[in-house]
């Protein structure tokens, strides 16, 4: 029975969350700190969400701090997200086997 009640919860959070800006809020916000708040909270939750699991997921700190560092590095210089990717992973492919010697 419990886990109606956290459908129902996730549910009534969501919808609310999502209709009340679009009831409450009717003419286009002009305050830029508000909508430049607005502009970055999708990315910040996109950060949020995946960096611990960028430097988690492999099992080793190191080969995930080499994966973030050279992700980073690859994205500041204008790679595109596959060569980014695809090289994050080689990295970390690269630097377990070396461990494993």
């Amino acid at each position: 029975m419990n886990i109606y009640i956290y459908i129902l919860t996730a549910f009534a959070v969501s919808f609310l969350i999502r209709t009340l800006p679009l009831t409450l809020i009717r003419r286009e916000i002009t305050n830029t700190f508000i909508r430049s708040f607005l502009y970055y909270v999708p990315y910040v939750t996109l950060a949020v969400m995946t960096f611990p699991a960028i430097l988690h997921e492999t099992g080793s700190v190191l080969t995930g701090t080499a994966a973030l560092l050279t992700g980073i590095l690859l994205s500041w210089n204008g790679k595109s997200l596959l060569t980014v990717s695809v090289s994050c992973c080689l990295i970390v492919l690269l630097i377990e086997l070396i461990q494993m010697i």
